[in-house]
C-alpha cells in the first residue's frame, strides 16, 4: 500500500480513484494531478514505480492543495465562526438540524437522529 499525504491510498485502484481516499482530493483534482505529473490516469497503484509515487507525493504537498487535517481544521473553524457569530447557518449547525434550507417536518433523520415518540400523538 502507498502512502500518500499520511493516508494509505489502496494499491490495486486506479490513480484517479485511488487519490480521491485522500481527503479533500476529489476526481477531478486526482485528474489534474495526473496530467501535471505526466502519469497515466488509467493505470493501478501497484504498477507505479518510488519515482513516479515521489512525484505525486510532491505535487500534492508543493502546497496547492489544501487536504487532510488542514482542511478538516479550517472546515471546523468555518463552522465554529458561524456558531459563535448566531448567524441562522450557524443556530441551525448548533441545534444540529439541516442547515441548507432541507424541509424538516419529514426526511431530515441523518442530521436529527432516530425519530423519537411524543407522547400523546396517537390519532
Amino acid at each position: 500500500m502507498a502512502r500518500i499525504a499520511g493516508v494509505n491510498v489502496p494499491d490495486n485502484k486506479r490513480i484517479t480513484i485511488a487519490l480521491t481516499y485522500i481527503h479533500g482530493i476529489g476526481r477531478e483534482i486526482a485528474r489534474q494531478i495526473c496530467e501535471k505529473t505526466g502519469i497515466d490516469k488509467t493505470r493501478r497503484m501497484k504498477d507505479l514505480t518510488e519515482d513516479e509515487l515521489n512525484t505525486i507525493r510532491k505535487e500534492i504537498d508543493s502546497g496547492s492543495y489544501t487536504i487532510e487535517g488542514d482542511l478538516r481544521r479550517q472546515v471546523s473553524m468555518n463552522i465554529k465562526r458561524l456558531t459563535d457569530m448566531g448567524c441562522y447557518r450557524g443556530l441551525r449547525h448548533r441545534k444540529g438540524l439541516p442547515v441548507r434550507g432541507q424541509r424538516t417536518s419529514t426526511n431530515a433523520r441523518t442530521r436529527k437522529g432516530p425519530a423519537k415518540p411524543i407522547a400523546g400523538k396517537k390519532k
